[in-house]
């Protein structure tokens, strides 16, 4: 079995899953006919698992990349997922359902899947694509967060899987209002408190017995919003991106992308100037947050210290079918993924349509490796790194 960090690189369009070795990139595993869900993503748990779905087979799949068999579960569940979370514990998994290839939201399914036992529930909640944490403390609650209206619909985790057959459609158990617009969600399982992501901030609610109770909006500190929200297992902190500029997609490349972090226990936020363009998701290697911007005049990695200060911007090599002038940034068009773990000082980086994985080290900004795949990783895949010991549990919600 691997001892030091690995990469899974997932290409959601050709099918294939790969498990390579950091830094060599030797490969230690692989499935084929396999096309997992890029926008629910990679959901770390204990003893670096990973969990992620089959959108085409309808699985929940569990992956030891560590252990004698790369898939130790394979569970079905509603498709098309649109996000993935699980209790502290690393124990029930909550899917939600999303558009998929339909151009507006149909599916009101939410699956419910118990690790230890293998059980899983289906139910009805409301169309949309809803976000979810699952709060642990106890009895463990589902938390939806639903956009228009906005709200946190709570659901008791045992009324969903005591759910009859048949998908049954199911009442929140309570819920707190939130704003029409909110996208982004992150949990800190030792406050016992969720954030969503909306456009006047970060808005904060708490666990009091089987339902939420509101805190105090963290707001943005600039005119801009972020999309994404994650916690770091690092430190007590969350982070985003927060995009400004026209809403208008053919604008994108003068959005302007500014990276954000705000400390739980200080109050005190960091905002840091990434430049124009499309940045997105981000990653949190040991002592580094790494960025990825595209752009027409260039893409480059982006590293920050722990304090938000900009420590390197190293120069990415260009994409064929790059997304362009005149054109949006995700129709049709290659992109980038990025992937750390804050167990190590290694930053994954994938060339879209290329089947290159960049490596860089985290510490100095150098490129350490250039991973070749058989697979050419078109709109730039998905990818997570982990060892065996790196707490990226600590963020329950599916990257």
């Amino acid at each position: 079995m691997p001892a030091g960090p690995l990469l899974l690189v997932s290409d959601h369009v050709g099918g294939f899953v790969h498990v390579l070795t950091v830094p060599d990139g030797t490969e230690t595993g692989r499935l084929t006919n396999r096309h997992l869900s890029e926008h629910a993503g990679f959901l770390a748990l204990p003893g670096g698992r990973t969990a992620c779905v089959d959108d085409r087979r309808g699985e929940l799949l569990v992956l030891a990349p560590f252990g004698h068999e790369l898939v130790e579960a394979a569970i079905p569940v509603a498709v098309p997922a649109e996000h993935l979370a699980v209790d502290p514990s690393g124990r029930w998994v909550a899917i939600t359902t999303g558009l998929g290839k339909n151009g507006k939201p149909w599916s009101d399914l939410l699956t419910v899947v118990d690790l230890a036992t293998g059980d899983a529930a289906r139910v009805r909640t409301r169309v949309g694509e809803p976000g979810v944490t699952v709060l642990g403390d106890g009895d463990p609650l589902v938390v939806l967060r639903h956009r228009e209206p906005g709200a946190l619909a709570v659901h008791r985790l045992d009324d969903l899987l005591g759910a009859p057959p048949g998908c049954p459609p199911v009442t929140p158990h309570a819920s707190l209002p939130l704003p029409d617009d909110g996208h982004g969600d992150a949990q800190a399982p030792y406050a016992g408190q969720v954030f969503a992501a909306t456009g006047e901030g970060v808005h904060v609610a708490r666990r009091d017995g089987d339902a939420l109770v509101a805190e105090a909006v963290i707001p943005w500190g600039s005119p801009a919003r972020g999309w994404y929200l994650r916690l770091d297992p690092r430190r007590r902190a969350l982070w985003s991106t927060l995009r400004g500029g026209h809403a208008d997609p053919l604008q994108w490349p003068a959005w302007t992308n500014q990276a954000w972090c705000h400390d739980l226990e200080t109050g005190r936020t960091a905002l840091t100037e990434l430049g124009p363009g499309l940045v997105f998701r981000l990653a949190l290697a040991k002592d580094r947050t790494a960025f990825t911007r595209i752009h027409p005049d260039g893409d480059d990695l982006i590293l920050l210290d722990a304090d938000g200060a900009t420590a390197d911007r190293v120069p990415l090599p260009a994409m064929d079918g790059a997304p362009g002038r005149g054109g949006t940034p995700w129709e049709g068009v290659q992109r980038r993924a990025v992937a750390a773990s804050p167990g190590a000082d290694w930053v994954a980086v994938t060339r879209g349509g290329h089947g290159e994985v960049h490596l860089f080290d985290a510490r100095t900004g150098s490129e350490a490796a250039r991973l070749k795949l058989g697979t050419p990783l078109h709109r730039g895949g998905h990818v997570a790194l982990r060892t065996r010991t790196d707490g990226a549990e600590g963020d329950p919600v599916g990257r």
